[in-house]
């Protein structure tokens, strides 16, 4: 009798275990091929909502992207001191004739100077009204990824770049960043330039307690319009009102 209930309490057990396996399977499989989203901010509450792309989307329709709820777009122009992302071009063109406002971003090279890097963004994106104020990522990549460099040289080399990006295109910067990324580089400095933050598990909360413009909620957003070879999308909302968003662009 008792090992017959040993033997029922491991098969149900046993049981449980192969559940919560294939739920937990199941979830992970359905959010890596973005059907299932970690975040989703209510379109009441951010009724602005938009999307970053690059070369990777491949060739985009515009009208069609704008059409599925897409009020703007950050669009990758350069990084470094000398690339320049092979779509931008054309992006650009494309999209200016859409409706959706757009705008411009960097992707800043933590090895190379930022007066060069703004020089090889202000000869690729033109001047524009209407637009969004240009953006600049700021993230670790390769081996920074384990070993971040000095905290003080990268703000300065970003603050060169910033400063030549505002005095040419008279828009104060926005600064793209995860929350790591916050706290070594940008808390307590940069407080004039807007703030785009990168956080797909949960609404971002700053150390400093600092409000944030633009939250990139989702790296697997699926939507239709483009066919490169990322299938996903990144999707974006605004921090505001649509009235609030209309000033925020002028």
């Amino acid at each position: 009798m008792r090992i017959a209930l040993i033997r029922k309490k491991t098969v149900k057990r046993l049981l449980v275990f192969l559940v919560l396996l294939i739920l937990f399977s199941t979830f992970g499989y359905l959010y890596l091929i973005g059907i299932l989203q970690l975040n989703n901010p209510s379109k009441k509450k951010y009724p602005v909502r938009g999307v970053d792309v690059s070369h990777y989307q491949g060739d985009i329709d515009w009208d069609t992207l704008a059409g599925q709820g897409i009020d703007f777009a950050f669009i990758k122009a350069t990084e470094g001191s000398s690339h320049v992302d092979k779509n931008f071009a054309k992006n650009w063109e494309k999209a200016s004739q859409a409706d959706i406002v757009i705008g411009a971003y960097h992707f800043f090279s933590l090895e190379s100077s930022g007066l060069t890097q703004a020089e090889n963004f202000i000869k690729t994106v033109p001047k524009a009204q209407g637009t969004l104020p240009p953006a600049v990522d700021v993230e670790l990549y390769g081996a920074f990824s384990k070993n971040p460099p000095d905290a003080a040289t990268v703000r300065l080399e970003l603050e060169r770049f910033i400063n030549a990006i505002e005095a040419h295109y008279g828009k104060k910067v926005v600064i793209y960043t995860t929350q790591t990324v916050y706290r070594l580089y940008i808390e307590n400095y940069f407080q004039d330039n807007p703030l785009w933050i990168r956080n797909v598990y949960s609404r971002p909360i700053l150390s400093d307690d600092r409000e944030w413009t633009f939250w990139q909620y989702s790296d697997r957003g699926r939507l239709n319009g483009y066919d490169g070879v990322e299938r996903f999308i990144d999707l974006n909302v605004f921090n505001g009102t649509r009235e609030e968003f209309a000033y925020f662009c002028r």
